[in-house]
């Protein structure tokens, strides 16, 4: 497995996320630019951003994604793993991995409980979302490719 996202991880995120080169406020709430970039305190753009600066953007948070799951992820994954894995912690951030009852299954090698457990996060302020659990969805036929 390499230690990079594959196009398709890469395609799904961008499909999910879209790209706004203006800030917005997300679900959440939280400021965010380009390809589903949360600012940082004191990040701004208040003229918003080039294309190719979201591209760059894009680039850095995949690549800080893909090593903060390789930090929490102690047993050998498949490439398509490894993508759903970067999906969801781009979509969710790395502190809901971290405390999931997926990364404890995954870490005691129960392979086959994480798609389930995948699924589970299809919800935002307590309602099933579409976009939602169209994105588990998709991280699920990663995680089986």
């Amino acid at each position: 497995m390499s230690q990079s996202a594959s196009t398709a991880c890469l395609a799904l995120i961008r499909s999910s996320e879209g790209c706004r080169l203006t800030t917005y406020l997300d679900v959440a709430g939280v400021p965010t630019i380009g390809w589903g970039h949360r600012l940082a305190i004191a990040e701004h753009y208040p003229n918003g951003i080039t294309q190719a600066q979201a591209d760059s953007i894009f680039v850095g948070d995949v690549a800080e994604v893909i090593s903060e799951v390789l930090h929490l992820v102690k047993v050998p994954l498949t490439q398509g793993q490894l993508d759903a894995l970067v999906d969801f912690v781009f979509n969710l951030g790395v502190g809901r991995l971290a405390s999931s009852t997926l990364l404890k299954d995954l870490n005691e090698c129960q392979y086959d409980s994480v798609a389930d457990q995948i699924l589970l996060w299809d919800h935002a302020a307590g309602k099933e979302l579409p976009a939602l659990k169209g994105r588990r969805i998709a991280e699920v036929a990663l995680w089986h490719s």
